[in-house]
């Protein structure tokens, strides 16, 4: 039975810190750069109610949620979390996860990535880890993609977004069968970007 208690992740220049307070201000810049909040198919808040997010994330049951920040210059950058942690089965899901525009399509989402699916598997003893995201959010199913988790399948009318209309959800795995494949990928992929 895996047991999902906060930590500090590293690689490659990014740490996963447990998400606290203090990172407030760190990510309200984040999301501020690239107005993210004002994407329909995100979670991310908006600067006045980044404490109302934190706060909701730390009182969330089965969530473990972190900050992501660059290890050189100490800058929050995003965050991403452990959710739906099902301990009596080893499964958890990797998601909540968005980063400042100006760090998306770089090496920090594949490094976060790493860190997070190394640990669930290699530390915590997951068999599985899930992955989710809108139906629409078809950047967010390439990189999930990308990382080589299969999709599962579709939820139908799932979850209610901001604006008030009802997404579908993706979701996707990867078993830890896939793990050794999957984590050499991922680091050549670092290696040659």
């Amino acid at each position: 039975m895996i047991v999902a208690a906060p930590t500090v992740l590293r690689c490659n220049g990014v740490r996963l810190e447990p998400l606290a307070p203090a990172h407030a201000d760190g990510l309200r810049a984040a999301a501020t750069d690239g107005r993210l909040w004002k994407l329909r198919v995100t979670s991310v808040p908006e600067p006045r109610d980044v404490e109302q997010y934190i706060a909701a994330a730390l009182a969330t049951p089965n969530r473990l949620a972190f900050a992501v920040v660059d290890e050189a210059g100490g800058a929050v950058m995003g965050t991403t979390s452990y959710h739906d942690i099902v301990a009596p089965i080893d499964r958890l899901e990797i998601g909540w996860a968005w980063y400042a525009k100006s760090r998306q399509r770089s090496h920090v989402n594949t490094s976060c990535k790493i860190a997070l699916l190394t640990h669930a598997f290699e530390t915590l003893g997951c068999a599985v880890v899930g992955l989710r995201t809108d139906n629409f959010n078809f950047a967010s199913q390439a990189a999930i993609e990308r990382l080589g988790a299969k999709r599962d399948g579709v939820i139908r009318h799932s979850h209610q977004r901001r604006d008030g209309t009802v997404r579908d959800t993706v979701m996707y795995s990867i078993v830890r069968g896939e793990w050794p494949e999957i984590k050499a990928q991922l680091h050549y992929k670092l290696q040659r970007d």
